[in-house]
């Protein structure tokens, strides 16, 4: 067994699929930190954000990509991006509810 396919054998799915099918690893490298920084942000919009000014969103996106670039060394070898898109799906489904209920109790009042 060579190096290369020991080291693609434990990644996990997205991080393999894009090294693999990726023309180099410097751009396969950009790419899944772009999905990861993507991902954060939708999860932090979803779950966490507030009306802030513009300087505090600035500075909360320079931590989501430093963050992000932390997060994209452990996706080698970690569930990060997979775990991202559960809690996105997670906090899609909870908005969808509570726009519903709203929806509903606006309806019978």
């Amino acid at each position: 067994m060579d190096d290369q396919s020991f080291v693609y054998d434990n990644m996990y799915p997205v991080a393999r699929v894009l090294y693999q099918n990726l023309p180099s690893f410097e751009i396969a490298g950009f790419a899944l930190f772009g999905v990861i920084l993507l991902l954060s942000a939708l999860v932090y919009k979803l779950g966490f954000a507030k009306k802030l000014p513009l300087g505090k969103n600035i500075v909360i996106g320079l931590f989501l990509a430093v963050g992000g670039l932390g997060l994209t060394f452990l996706a080698f070898f970690l569930p990060v991006v997979e775990g991202l898109v559960i809690a996105a799906l997670i906090l899609i489904l909870y908005k969808i509810r509570l726009w519903r209920e709203k929806r509903e109790n606006a309806a019978s009042h």
